[in-house]
């Protein structure tokens, strides 16, 4: 697209100094705002580049076979007794099958026979690439034998940026490489099996409080500079485009004042032109909020109807020359040479065979699950712990006689069947997302769309049930008590606790009173307290944590259906834990500033809440850094059962590399084609100084010259048994090492000196040098 210097000028601005409003009255007419998002026209054509090339070909000639009244029906979803989250119609004339689409990244929900998979931050907490791909494949294979053609997921919006967001549980991290990187598998896993992922929620989707318009209030404008867009927010998403993801879902609220379904600066702009993005858009259900808007400014389609501005409207506006027939073209075009690149016209099942509308009623039964899987969900599950305090030889456990298992999260919930309360939105524990914790059971996934469905369930208290029987050791339990009675001949006592976020609410808080009081009423009467939580999102800990009969916490986050046997596995060493955290754990929530909760409309803006990202790409552990306060737990920690050494940092210019400044090949998927050139080497050398073997995720991190003090720019995760050794490599590509230039529109290979950093979190780095370009 042209960058006019108006155009540049109006992005390039802060928003807070476009609004230009009267302090002395409250806001009501959006015109206000207009023109903090630049305009970005005419919608690009997908151009079949790469690996596109056959599908844009063969999509082309069906769409040249369509009549206009077709071509709208593809672009809007229609109303079927399935539980299908969405359905495209099918055209027999031309052998399009239609479409399946549904929730969701986490697994299948709304039906039977899948599985519940460790949620997204479980898939953070693993640092595994390898794993979160097997998963994807995994995952994508149920899709596919349900009939869905379109998973919607992975999350990487919400990034992470509010502390308390209701749906940070459903995306990797917080951290945009580490974000991106877990995508770019999980995009490639899924669709491997011919299932499309939508990549969601585009862009700056960063709470949920007032993520939709509600009466006379707006949704929530999250106002960005275009420096921060690109190296936090867009970061992961460019990696999804980069492995192929064949949909990009736009999202609720407003982006500088412009809708994320309606905002051309971003769909038109930074998604189809500068990542050269080949595939369609679609909206989050019920985010179309303009007819020929939105057409223009790059959406494809809209779920989960078309009704209400497009459908007979839409083919009103190609009649009448609002949108032009080759917009629309596009937008169908994406859509099928979508289908075709994924194989769907040959052989993939019959969309929406597996997802009855009532499970209650007679119903065809397809399964989805496989046993193939069992091995990827456990050990998903069991990498979705992270240990991160055993002290005085808690753990693991060596023989125990006595156990006393404690805490609501320790037990399975009282029910699970079709249209029992939660029972399709991970809510089964879930009393109200006004609670902090969900007290009805244990928590293995968070709630709303991206909730799950679990085959069956393994609970800590079954597990450990079953671990007892094996070596004849005899428990206690008390899923309901704050202050229960203790027997003290306990050899140790462990108490389970979670801390509960869904979709539509953001979090009331992040600690809570009564699990504090839970863990210290024990621990006084305990002297071996092992603490676990089941948590959606950041869970602070210092109400209890310097408690000295607190010996042991481990973060489980929301481990899937294998939840118990992993923990069991983990607290008798029969594995050795290798979780690290994928976000910082501060000591209060002062330390977070205002981004401990989300932006509310006030004052002038109580019509028009206003979230301003003044704190540019100074989130989580590189706000911490620059502001000097040390967290509880850091970005990247972890222990193990064993310990490892670090030496040997070597840091080597690839040979004939390019260190230009600016990028120079042409546009390809993922944006320019040298971005991703490999330009720099780096190893190093890890021992395990232990006893026993152990998986270690080394992290690489770069200093920019004029960025963060360092941010994350590789890990690698590799088991080693003790006493050996083992060489890791990283690459660092002109990405990595670049930042973006907002006057030039590119990213900026600086000339000067970049700190290299190698050890095993981001707080404790014993190897450093300094790599010249």
């Amino acid at each position: 697209m042209l960058l006019t210097t108006i155009y540049l000028l109006a992005f390039l601005a802060t928003p807070q100094l476009l609004r230009g409003v009267n302090a002395q009255d409250i806001i009501e007419d959006d015109t206000e705002f207009y023109g903090q998002s630049p305009p970005v026209y005419p919608s690009p054509d997908g151009t079949g580049t790469g690996e596109w090339a056959d599908a844009y070909s063969q999509a082309k000639i069906l769409v040249s076979e369509l009549s206009l009244e077709e071509k709208v029906t593809l672009t809007g979803g229609i109303s079927t007794g399935s539980a299908c989250s969405g359905i495209i119609t099918s055209i027999p004339k031309v052998n399009f099958t239609g479409l399946c689409l549904s929730d969701a990244g986490n697994g299948l929900r709304s039906t039977n026979f899948v599985s519940s998979w460790p949620a997204g931050l479980s898939v953070g907490a693993s640092w595994n690439r390898e794993l979160a791909q097997q998963r994807a494949i995994e995952m994508g294979s149920e899709f596919r034998a349900k009939g869905v053609n379109m998973l919607l997921g992975p999350v990487v919006g919400p990034l992470g940026r509010i502390a308390s967001s209701g749906r940070n549980w459903e995306g990797f991290s917080n951290d945009p490489y580490l974000c991106g990187a877990l995508a770019y598998q999980t995009v490639q896993g899924v669709q491997s099996k011919g299932v499309i992922t939508s990549t969601k929620h585009f862009i700056a989707n960063e709470q949920e409080t007032n993520r939709n318009p509600e009466g006379d209030i707006t949704a929530v404008s999250s106002n960005i500079d275009d420096k921060t867009m690109h190296e936090l927010y867009l970061w992961p998403f460019q990696d999804a485009v980069k492995a192929g993801t064949g949909n990009i879902m736009c999202s609720y609220n407003r982006v500088n004042n412009s809708y994320g379904c309606s905002n051309s600066k971003t769909q038109n702009g930074l998604l189809k032109t500068e990542l050269g993005f080949q595939g369609f858009v679609v909206t989050d259900w019920g985010a179309h909020h303009a007819g020929v808007a939105t057409a223009l400014a790059g959406l494809d389609m809209a779920m989960p109807s078309g009704t209400e501005f497009w459908a007979e409207n839409l083919i009103t506006a190609v009649k009448n020359g609002s949108v032009p027939e080759s917009r629309l073209d596009d937008m169908v075009t994406r859509i099928i040479a979508t289908w075709y690149k994924m194989g769907q016209d040959k052989g993939f099942e019959s969309p929406g065979v597996g997802m009855p509308g009532n499970l209650a009623s007679p119903h065809q039964k397809v399964i989805g699950k496989s046993p193939s899987s069992k091995d990827t969900l456990l050990q998903g599950a069991i990498e979705s712990h992270v240990l991160v305090k055993n002290e005085k030889g808690a753990l693991p456990l060596k023989s125990p006689q006595l156990i006393s298992l404690l805490g609501y999260s320790a037990k399975a919930y009282d029910s699970y069947t079709p249209d029992s309360p939660g029972w399709n939105g991970g809510s089964q524990a879930s009393l109200s997302n006004d609670l902090q914790i969900a007290p009805n059971g244990t928590l293995i996934s968070g709630g709303g769309s991206g909730g799950n469905q679990p085959a069956y369930l393994s609970s800590p208290f079954e597990a450990l049930s079953l671990r007892a029987y094996e070596d004849g050791t005899s428990l206690w339990w008390d899923f309901h008590s704050g202050d229960p009675h203790v027997d003290q001949s306990s050899d140790a006592c462990i108490v389970v606790g979670n801390a509960w976020a869904s979709e539509g609410a953001d979090r009331p808080g992040l600690h809570d009173d009564f699990t504090d009081a839970l863990i210290t009423n024990v621990a006084n009467q305990c002297n071996n307290t092992i603490v676990v939580f089941h948590n959606a999102g950041v869970r602070l800990v210092d109400q209890f944590i310097e408690h000295p009969n607190v010996t042991a916490l481990i973060f489980a986050h929301l481990p899937g259906q294998d939840s118990g046997r992993a923990l069991v596995s983990i607290l008798y060493g029969d594995v050795n834990p290798s979780g690290k955290l994928p976000y910082s754990v501060p000591r209060n929530e002062s330390d977070f500033g205002p981004l401990q909760n989300a932006t509310q409309p006030d004052g002038i803006y109580a019509l028009f809440p206003q979230s301003d990202f003044h704190e540019g790409v100074y989130i989580d552990y590189r706000a911490l850094d620059a502001k000097n306060i040390t967290p509880r737990y850091e970005f990247g920690f972890g222990l193990s059962y064993t310990t490892f050494d670090y030496s040997d940092l070597v840091v080597t210019p690839v040979d004939g590399a390019d260190f230009g400044r600016y990028p120079t090949k042409p546009i390809v998927e993922g944006g320019h084609e040298d971005l991703w050139d490999e330009i720099v080497e780096v190893s190093a050398a890890v021992s395990n100084a232990g006893s026993v073997s152990g998986a270690e995720v080394a992290q690489l991190y770069v200093g920019i010259p004029g960025g963060p003090v360092h941010q994350l720019r590789g890990f690698a995760k590799s088991v080693i048994e003790a006493g050996d050794s083992a060489t890791i490599k990283f690459v660092l590509t002109r990405r990595d090492l670049s930042t973006w230039d907002v006057v030039a529109q590119n990213w900026l290979l600086q000339k000067g000196d970049y700190q290299i950093y190698v050890g095993p979190s981001s707080r404790k780095l014993p190897l450093a040098t300094t790599l010249e370009i």
